[in-house]
């Protein structure tokens, strides 16, 4: 049987190539349902729907709604699952294992994880995710060499960068979006101390005493 891929973080992107198999077969009918439901924007309706290739237009469409954030991404998938969208595309029945095991197929414990169970009073050592908070704070310290600070410290798109000064008018926002681009990409490695770390290397535009909400 065929490994389905598990919902997560990142639903979408896990699913982003097989989706895109499906949903070529029908672009312009994913892009009307996408924008009806406010996850693109009129001006990235009209830039895809000027699109010739069917596969292209379905990838900018999901790559569109993976960089917006993981809401935005249960948002698409809550869309294809809807009744008219299955019966425009049959195959899009493969996600229902998403609400059947959201967590994927269940892993063997090793031998180490068994033996570390078995130790009383064992703390696992976890690291929180940096927050909403934390990265509000760090907005407001970003001058507006923002865009430098994307793409040179935390390696993220022009295209990404693009999509985010076009959804928030306001400075802040737009470098508070960015961080949350960030933080949804990283996963699990999205600590304040891994940012921290990040926005300390180079010659990055970055007062020290603004990173202190990271300490």
């Amino acid at each position: 049987m065929e490994e389905q891929p598990a919902e997560g973080s990142v639903p979408l992107q896990r699913w982003k190539t097989k989706l895109i198999d499906i949903l070529s077969a029908d672009p312009d009918y994913l892009l009307q349902h996408a924008h009806s439901c406010g996850l693109l924007t009129m001006r990235k309706y009209n830039s895809v729907k000027a699109m010739n290739d069917p596969s292209e237009k379905v990838c900018e469409v999901l790559d569109c709604v993976i960089q917006k954030g993981e809401a935005s991404s249960r948002e698409m998938l809550n869309v294809l699952r809807k009744k008219d969208m299955l019966k425009t595309f049959p195959k899009l029945r493969i996600l229902r294992n998403l609400r059947q095991n959201p967590r994927g197929p269940k892993r063997s414990k090793t031998r180490n994880e068994e033996c570390e169970e078995n130790v009383p009073n064992k703390k696992p050592k976890r690291e929180e995710l940096v927050t909403d908070r934390q990265l509000m704070l760090l907005a407001k310290g970003v001058d507006h060499s923002w865009r430098q600070l994307g793409i040179l410290a935390l390696g993220l798109s022009n295209v990404l960068l693009d999509q985010v000064e076009e959804d928030n008018r306001h400075h802040v926002d737009r470098v508070f979006a960015m961080l949350r681009s960030w933080r949804m990409r990283e996963g699990r490695r999205a600590t304040a101390a891994h940012l921290h770390h990040v926005l300390s290397q180079g010659d990055i535009s970055l007062l020290p005493e603004s990173l202190d909400v990271l300490l």
